[in-house]
């Protein structure tokens, strides 16, 4: 595990001081990252997630209520009882006041346990399962960047209307897969398509013969790839060996980032359609903030990268307005500010913890209309999130009266 301690800036102590006494008894604050730095989805998320919740701290100014803001990280193994012992651990004995990140929709889960029971904040920016705010909710848990209901409806809404309407689904079996599969099947039926059958995988598995054979055989228009990270990227590069696209079928890719489409090329990987929450070259601020997060990386930030800078600095913020780190405060200063920052211009965040914003459609550019490194993506539309993302109403999240 690793440690991080920023340094207290000297308007941070000048503050305390004018501040008095009341500010003096806060504790200092400490913020953890739960992460995945070396399996399948440290692409997405890593030290990635971790750098750019340094990036916000950094631009905050370093500290709260005049003492250092604490950085701690750790590796949950993408395993949920790893999970749930650190997430105990933070918050019962190392005094955490926030945990962010969460790597798989399992480990999301088993932490958002924990938070309830410490009644601490969870801020859930990798995993995608819409249970999170959905039939699973908690009071103490946010979710961030996109999930599998607004992916499923943003990406296959647009295939389907395009003629993509039969589907067979290769999924991750676990959680995440298993919503992703749920999510989208249930946009291709309401449109009038049909979703023929699936084959579900072990996670960061090497081999994906077998199901793929199955997907070929099954004649679908369009191979969903119900999972992530370097799962998909392994679906597609072992499809193109097999020739699946040239031989009629097209792949979807559910749940992709830049980080994929990098590792794939744009040879491999032109045309496909996939949807993100966040794009480096599509504004003044996303772009400013890409070229900060590359000069440090030395790559762009995925939208989950994009997405854990933004709840940081959002979350940081609440902190600071509500004067205090007390939970109830500072997730009612959440939810009444509007999400405004480098990742979205139009976020909120709604009862069941769900932040609300746009979402994108894009469709990968081929090689010869890429004009430099990185320039992946042409936009085919903005999704608003109370379109994008489940309406409250129809979650089931028993928080909602």
């Amino acid at each position: 595990m690793k440690s991080i301690v920023t340094s207290l800036s000297a308007a941070g102590l000048i503050a305390a001081v004018l501040a008095g006494p009341a500010l003096a008894q806060q504790a200092s604050l400490k913020i953890g990252v739960l992460t995945d730095f070396q399996s399948v989805y440290s692409d997405i998320g890593g030290a990635g997630n971790v750098e750019a919740t340094k990036m916000a701290i950094e631009e905050f100014g370093g500290s709260m209520f005049g003492k250092p803001i604490e950085l701690v990280t750790a590796d949950a193994l993408n395993k949920a009882d790893v999970a749930a012992t650190i997430t105990r651990k933070w918050y019962e004995a190392e005094n955490v006041d926030m945990i962010i990140d969460m790597p798989t929709s399992a480990t999301a889960l088993a932490g958002m346990e924990m938070s309830k029971q410490f009644e601490k904040i969870m801020i859930v920016t990798d995993a995608a399962s819409s249970d999170i705010t959905g039939k699973s909710c908690s009071p103490y848990t946010l979710h961030w960047t996109y999930d599998t209901y607004a992916n499923a409806h943003t990406v296959g809404s647009a295939i389907v209307k395009n003629g993509g309407d039969t589907w067979f689904f290769i999924t991750a079996d676990y959680l995440f897969g298993h919503s992703i599969e749920r999510d989208t099947g249930d946009v291709v039926r309401a449109a009038g398509g049909k979703v023929l059958g699936s084959a579900r995988h072990p996670l960061n598995t090497p081999d994906f013969s077998s199901f793929l054979l199955q997907a070929q055989a099954s004649k679908a228009k369009i191979i969903g790839m119900a999972n992530g990270g370097a799962d998909t990227i392994n679906t597609i590069k072992q499809a193109s060996e097999f020739g699946i696209v040239a031989g009629g079928q097209n792949l979807a890719g559910i749940v992709m980032f830049i980080s994929d489409i990098h590792s794939l090329g744009l040879k491999l990987a032109q045309g496909l359609i996939i949807t993100e929450a966040y794009y480096w070259d599509l504004n003044d601020r996303t772009r400013a903030f890409g070229k900060r997060f590359f000069e440090r990386m030395k790559r762009m930030p995925t939208m989950n990268q994009a997405a854990t800078y933004s709840a940081t600095l959002h979350y940081l913020n609440a902190v600071k307005a509500a004067g205090t780190k007390e939970t109830k405060q500072v997730l009612a200063k959440m939810r009444a500010t509007p999400v405004r920052d480098a990742f979205t211009d139009d976020g909120v965040v709604r009862e069941d913890g769900r932040m609300v914003h746009s979402m994108f459609l894009f469709e990968v550019k081929k090689p010869e209309e890429s004009k430099a490194p990185w320039d992946y993506y042409k936009v085919l539309a903005e999704v608003p999130g109370d379109q994008a993302f489940r309406p409250l109403k129809d979650g089931g999240c028993p928080l909602i009266k």
